[in-house]
Parts: C-alpha cells; sequence; structure tokens
C-alpha cells in the first residue's frame, strides 16, 4: 500500500468448524481448581483433500455442559477463537493451538 492514508482494519479471531468428534473427551482440574474439557474434531477439507485433526477447549460451565453429553463421532458445529497455549514438557518448552470454544452443537444433518 502507498500513499499517505492508512485504512482501519478490522481484526477479528472468529473460528466456525463442522465436523465429527475424534475420540472421548478429556476432563481435568487445573492447579488453579478450574475445569478444562478438551476434545478433537476431525474437519474434512473436501473430497480427495486431507481431512485436519483440530484441538478444541471448553472453558466455560455451558460449553463444558454442552461437551460433556456428546459422544466419540458426533457430527457438530463449534464457533470460538484461535487460541496459542503454551506449556513445559521434559524437552523443554512447547506451544500447541487449539480452538477456545464459545458454542459447542450437535449437527443433526
Amino acid at each position: 500500500m502507498s500513499g499517505s492514508t492508512t485504512e482501519a482494519i478490522e481484526e477479528t479471531n472468529e473460528v466456525a468448524l463442522t465436523g465429527r468428534l475424534s475420540g472421548e473427551a478429556s476432563i481435568r482440574e487445573l492447579p488453579s481448581g478450574d475445569e478444562l474439557v478438551t476434545w478433537r474434531v476431525v474437519v474434512s477439507r473436501g473430497e480427495d483433500e486431507p481431512v485436519d485433526t483440530i484441538d478444541l477447549a471448553c472453558w466455560s460451565a455451558g460449553t463444558r455442559r454442552a461437551a460433556r453429553r456428546l459422544a466419540d463421532g458426533d457430527r457438530v458445529r463449534v464457533e470460538g477463537s484461535l487460541r496459542r497455549r503454551f506449556f513445559r514438557t521434559p524437552a523443554g518448552a512447547a506451544s500447541r493451538y487449539e480452538v477456545e470454544v464459545r458454542r459447542l452443537v450437535r449437527d443433526r444433518r
């Protein structure tokens, strides 16, 4: 871009996915006492394309409740934000990306 004018660009971090849950939910209590429910969702990119396996993190009471009612293989719709989580491993510092879930519903189609 050239010139002296600047355009305001709205920044957003919104994720919307539809896919199938993979495996069982992981429910853990953190040292802070907070509870976290995590899942993985498998999302197809299209015919003859690879699938993506994406980690989901349910922090709020409502999304944790919704996550507990679901089962492996359920088709779901997810809305949330992309987050990068940092943690320590025996090999040192590590990170991964996950979707912090704001809304999680079973897709009945």
